[in-house]
């Protein structure tokens, strides 16, 4: 199973800057055991505020119980409060057949996005009409996948009846990202949420990450 974690981590007032050093130390560490073992896939950081600290993290555990032990083992977590979504699998998901690498313009590597698609069609939409546009989304999506800007997509839980979907998307930019959206085939019947990526620097995908987990596990 796979696992969206959204980790939102408070220091206490007070705290020694050297005791955050420390345990920020700690959990780059044993960030890169968990990547190691194929338990933590990718990091991100979402837009942030001031004093805000929060990381994305998609991980893979067996069941629910799993991850929450593996959360539970990360140093940091003596300040941070997860939520946790699970993904299932999505019959679009390109995942079977690995994107190509991260898009480049002008020399300068795509930005990453996550975009959760909620059902939204409008009165009077037929199950016919929708039922093509779903047909002409999954065409779309593997055409988008071979381009390098749909990395994965996945199923959430059910809420009220309704389910949605989240993708990992790459794209030059903001306005790249919403004209890709807008010309999907399912644009007229869901809403979407977008949020653009940056960097984390424990992300197992960065470059450079891979060599240095090896070097710390040799």
């Amino acid at each position: 199973m796979e696992y969206l974690v959204t980790m939102t981590t408070h220091v206490p007032d007070g705290t020694p800057a050297a005791a955050v050093d420390d345990i920020r130390a700690r959990e780059a560490a044993h960030t890169s055991e968990l990547a190691a073992r194929g338990q933590v896939l990718r990091l991100w950081r979402p837009p942030l505020g001031p004093g805000e600290w929060r990381t994305l993290g998609l991980f893979a555990a067996p069941n629910t119980a799993e991850l929450k032990l593996i959360l539970a083992g990360m140093p940091l977590k003596v300040w941070r409060t997860d939520e946790v979504k699970e993904l299932t699998s999505h019959p679009n998901d390109p995942a079977s057949t690995p994107s190509p690498d991260p898009l480049s313009s002008g020399g300068a590597t795509a930005t990453e996005f996550l975009v959760l698609f909620i059902p939204d069609a409008p009165a009077g939409a037929s199950a016919k009409e929708l039922a093509e546009a779903m047909a002409a989304e999954a065409v779309r999506a593997r055409e988008l996948a071979g381009q390098g800007h749909l990395v994965r997509l996945w199923q959430l839980p059910a809420e009220d009846g309704v389910s949605s979907a989240l993708g990992l998307w790459r794209a030059a930019g903001d306005a790249e990202m919403a004209a890709i959206l807008q010309a999907l085939p399912v644009d007229p019947y869901v809403k979407t949420e977008t949020t653009r990526l940056t960097p984390h620097p424990s992300d197992p995908a960065a470059p450079g990450s891979r060599e240095r987990m090896e070097e710390d596990n040799a």
